[in-house]
């Protein structure tokens, strides 16, 4: 598929942006979160047994101490121990789609089933062949973030935060000029004070798992910093280590860091609702951004190899999202339908300026 050149795209944006609301929605604020390469079989079903051994699971832990946190015989629980804010609040008040097991297909559509190709898929609403690596560089193609960003009313008020470096490539941050951290590099901005002090010596002097990444733990701080300073209106988040841990075939971490991440969204959400601009009036869209193969070694890899790296899963809560809890059997729903969804709950047509995107995902309330 084509992609949109930047130049002739702008007199497009500059309409589409003042375009006035699609619809009178609830929604001022949108958060996209994606835990990269998060299978849906722990999202739906839990810890994977047949993983929780040092064999095949490669883990450090004790099998006993995993299965005395993660496991439970019923899939259904075992589900809400990895994951209590995904299962206890978000599948209560939205939606979720990819459970296969109830017929819920959720994919992707770029055919390679890897990162920078299913962000840029994700972020503008459709594949570009041309983006075959991770080390493509800067993308040709403009996202929905950068989309919003040029509206009077959203500019400046759209930022993202992410643990791997590359994302400063995918946004085409001097393209963008988005407010973005990526990876070990922080934004300017103001510094002082012990916390601040405290948070740049981790920085500099923890071991980076990858060149250039870090830990996401380390993301959450200036991210929440961030929030409640700037008060964002479109926020991405992308937290890397469920990808990472499996890369190196450590399955007790994968658990660990995806249980962390659910506590991580837990808290960017009770810290949204807190504030009197984001209460009854976000929305969270939750994903990933590829699957991952399923066998005792293919959990590891992901790609055109590992069958079943295309199938994703994805969650919505917010006032404009009917809570229809998991979905079961059709529609089936694509990650390229994400970018329309943020901007159609925000009341703008994505589409107008990208006709190649994918159309919002059945997600909002009818007019």
């Amino acid at each position: 598929m084509k992609s949109t050149p930047w130049l002739p795209f702008l007199p497009v944006l500059a309409l589409a942006a003042g375009a006035p609301a699609l619809a009178q929605l609830k929604t001022d604020n949108v958060v996209l979160i994606v835990s990269d390469g998060l299978r849906w079989q722990e999202i739906f079903t839990g810890a994977d047994p047949k993983l929780l051994n040092e064999k095949h699971g490669g883990i450090w832990a004790t099998e006993a101490s995993l299965r005395e946190r993660f496991w439970n015989d019923d899939p259904t629980v075992r589900r809400r121990l990895l994951f209590p804010f995904l299962w206890d609040v978000v599948a209560k008040q939205g939606q979720l789609f990819g459970n296969q097991t109830r017929g819920s297909i959720a994919r992707v559509t770029n055919g390679l089933a890897f990162s920078y190709p299913g962000y840029n898929e994700m972020l503008t609403g459709h594949p570009d062949p041309r983006i075959n690596s991770n080390e493509y560089g800067p993308n040709p193609n403009v996202s929905v973030y950068e989309w919003l960003n040029q509206a009077p009313d959203l500019q400046g008020r759209v930022a993202a935060f992410a643990s791997w470096h590359a994302f400063t490539d995918i946004f085409n941050e001097p393209r963008s000029h988005l407010v973005l951290q990526a990876g070990s590099t922080r934004p300017e901005g103001n510094r002082s004070g012990p916390r601040e002090a405290l948070l740049a010596q981790l920085y500099e002097q923890t071991s980076e798992l990858e060149p250039g990444d870090i830990w996401d733990a380390f993301l959450q701080i200036p991210l929440i910093d961030y929030v409640k300073a700037a008060q964002p209106r479109v926020l991405f988040v992308g937290y890397g280590e469920t990808d990472w841990w499996a890369h190196i075939g450590h399955y007790d971490l994968v658990l660990e860091s995806a249980h962390h991440m659910d506590a991580f969204v837990r808290e960017l959400w009770e810290t949204m609702q807190a504030m009197p601009q984001y209460r009854g009036r976000t929305t969270f869209i939750i994903t990933c951004d590829h699957g991952r193969g399923s066998g005792l070694e293919e959990w590891k890899e992901h790609g055109v190899k590992q069958h079943g790296s295309e199938n994703i899963w994805v969650a919505v809560m917010g006032p404009d999202t009917p809570p229809l809890g998991e979905r079961s059997g059709p529609p089936a729903v694509t990650q390229g339908q994400i970018a329309a969804t943020i901007a159609a709950l925000l009341g703008r047509d994505f589409r107008t300026a990208v006709p190649a995107a994918a159309p919002p995902l059945p997600v909002l309330r009818a007019p």
